[in-house]
Formats: structure tokens, sequence, C-alpha cells
């Protein structure tokens, strides 16, 4: 099927103003100013002048399901499709967490499979919270050099008091592979980091910047908003080069909420490409008690950063300028250089809204997911 998009308000995430659109099969095949003669069979769609835009990256998701830190009964299962799409979810990058001894990168690689056959994008790291890491072929660098949708190593905690207390010597060491793994394959090959409340926050990473010749954008924190201090560590590392992730949870007066991160970030003299915001989707979120016991739980949904951009729109923050955060950002950091952004010969992910500046249709690889606010495809357990 050809679909021909009329008089759509494009952010690619740029602003280019009213285009149409040719998608034939999974590619954006044209983007133009006047609508082009197919004479093949093919579907109209009018945007109205609506928003058109790349599909959102989530660059943080527990494909295979989270939790299991109040028990066995707490493990999250698996994220279905539409939890996805439903959201403007395109693209996927999945990973373990607390719990990598019940679920481990064999599963996780199954799941993206599974996802893709659905037709999603999908990919995931190795290892998890842990160390020694979990790995599929018993190293770092073998996982991501043989295996297609491994494209870095995470998520691996540090200054948290579930993570293994990796020392300075060992994350250099995890993170040279990954390094070297990039070098050979042109993924990623970046160190996915999960930050806790612990008060040690990114300085072994500071540490590590000044210790190895390894490239800051190997590490990649995430959570950086959890905390206000760490959020400031996190924009010097990004003045350094790292990308830094900023997580769609609820903070407390402790940390920064996302909306409220995002637009401190905006609005200081920091490079705008370095920022990523991710869900966590099915993934835990605890509070712990000082003690180390569980206080309550909640679980993250990839809807939750959907929401965050909705909160930008509705305050009146011009789209162009946190897009990237959504989008092209994600998919410079991943080295997916077909994802997002809205140009010839980029796959077909797009998310169309209304005049509500809510999500209309949703498009994955070139298939309608939603369509007029209604889920079309679902996973196929759904």
């Amino acid at each position: 099927m050809i679909t021909i998009i009329q008089n759509a308000n494009v952010f690619a995430p740029r602003a280019l103003g009213i285009k149409h659109l040719v998608i034939a099969n999974d590619k954006i095949a044209y983007i133009g100013d006047t609508v082009p003669e197919i004479n093949l069979e093919h579907e109209v769609i009018d945007a109205q002048g609506g928003v058109l835009m790349p599909g959102f990256i989530d660059g943080h998701t527990h494909l295979t399901g989270g939790g299991g830190e109040a028990g066995f009964s707490t493990r999250v299962p698996p994220v279905p499709l539409s939890r996805f799409t439903s959201a403007g979810v395109t693209t996927a990058v999945g990973l373990l967490g607390t719990d990598d001894i019940t679920r481990n990168t064999e599963s996780m690689v199954a799941q993206v499979y599974g996802l893709r056959e659905e037709g999603f994008s999908a990919y995931c790291y190795t290892g998890g919270y842990h160390l020694p890491l979990t790995t599929l072929t018993g190293s770092v660098k073998s996982d991501i050099v043989f295996i297609e949708p491994i494209i870095g190593v995470g998520e691996l905690a540090i200054s948290d008091h579930r993570s293994s207390q990796p020392t300075l010597n060992e994350i250099l060491k995890i993170a040279s592979q990954a390094h070297v793994a990039r070098l050979m394959t042109g993924k990623a090959g970046m160190v996915h980091l999960h930050l806790g409340d612990g008060e040690r926050g990114l300085s072994m990473i500071e540490e590590a910047l000044q210790t190895a010749e390894i490239p800051p954008r190997t590490y990649n924190p995430t959570h950086i908003n959890r905390q206000r201090f760490l959020f400031e560590q996190a924009c010097d590392l990004a003045k350094k080069g790292c990308w830094v992730d900023v997580t769609a949870f609820e903070t407390g007066e402790q940390g920064y909420e996302p909306a409220d991160a995002l637009l401190r970030y905006m609005q200081q003299d920091l490079p705008q490409d370095k920022l990523t915001i991710s869900s966590d989707g099915g993934g835990c979120l605890p509070d712990f008690h000082a003690d180390g016991s569980l206080k309550h739980m909640s679980f993250a949904d990839s809807q939750s950063m959907t929401d965050i951009f909705y909160a930008l729109l509705d305050n009146g923050e011009a789209i162009e300028q946190f897009l990237p955060f959504f989008t092209l950002n994600v998919a410079q950091l991943m080295n997916f250089h077909q994802k997002g952004r809205i140009q010839n010969g980029a796959d077909a992910d797009i998310i169309m809204l209304n005049q509500h500046n809510r999500i209309e249709h949703v498009m994955a690889m070139g298939r309608w997911h939603v369509k007029h606010q209604q889920q079309i495809i679902k996973g196929t357990f759904e």
C-alpha cells in the first residue's frame, strides 16, 4: 500500500511548514510542496494542517517486564505492543533492571524479535543492574558485535543500594568493551547507567572521564532528574559530551519533575542535542525507607513520556525546541540513522496530532497502528 498524506504541518523535528508526504512500503518516499501523481493503488489522508512528526523513541523500557522487588508476584509481565504504539512510541530499546536472575539476555532478545514480527522496531541492551553482567555469548563485546538487536550495555546500576557496587576499574573495563564494539559495528556501543539516590551520584563517571581515554558518549546516565544535585552533575557531563536521560516519573521534592527538568535544561547554555527522555516503561517505580525496605511500588508506562510531551505543548512551549528530546536526540545516541526524523528515505515512523494536539494517528514502519485514535494493530496475545 502507498499512502499520501496531504497538508501536514511537519516538524522533522525542525519546523518545515505545510508539506505533502508519500509513504511507500516502510519508508518516506517523498516530502515536498506539491502532491505527486500516483498511478498505483493508494490511500489519501488529509492532515488539514495538523502536526506531523517522527514517532517517539523510548530508549529505556523493560520489554520483558521489570519489578520483582516485593516478591515474585510483583514481577511485571512483558509489555504488549499496543502499550507502545498507543503512546506514539514506534521504537523501543529494552533492558534488564534489578531482576537479572529470573530474566536474562536470551529472553530479552526473544521479546525484541517478537515485537519486530508484530511490525514494531525494537532493540535491546545486554547486561543488567549487576556484575558479573548477564550476557548471551559470554562477553559484552561479542554480544554487541554478533547479536544484531543488542546495541549496548544496560542498565548497569551505580549509586544505588541495589547495585553490585562496581568499582571504577570495573566500569572502565565494561566501557572499553562497549566502545570497541561500537568501532567494530557502528552501533551505539554505550553503557546505559541506572542512577540511584546515593550521594556519590555521577562522581564515578566524572572520574572515569578524567582517568581513561574512552569517549564521553560511551557513558549514558539515566534517571538524572530523581535528585537535584544529580541533575546538575548530569548537565556538567553533557557539556563534556555525554548524552543524559530524564525519566518520566514523579520525583517529589528531592528531584525535578520531568517537564520541569526538560525546561531547566532548555533554558541553560547546554548542548541541546545531548538530552533525551524515556519512560522506564514496564519497570517498577519503588520507594524505599532509609533502611532499604520497600515503602510502596508503582509501575511505569510509555504513556508517561507522552503525557510530558502533552504538558509541554499545553504550556505553550515551541514544539521544535523539545521534540528532539523524544526523537532525533535519541536516534543520534543510538545510531539509528533512519529514525527520529521526517526526511526522504527515513523509516515511516510517524505521529499525527489532531486539532487538540493529541495523538490521532500512529504509523510504525509504514503501517497504521493507531488510526483516528483507535488501535488498529494489537500484539499477538492482546
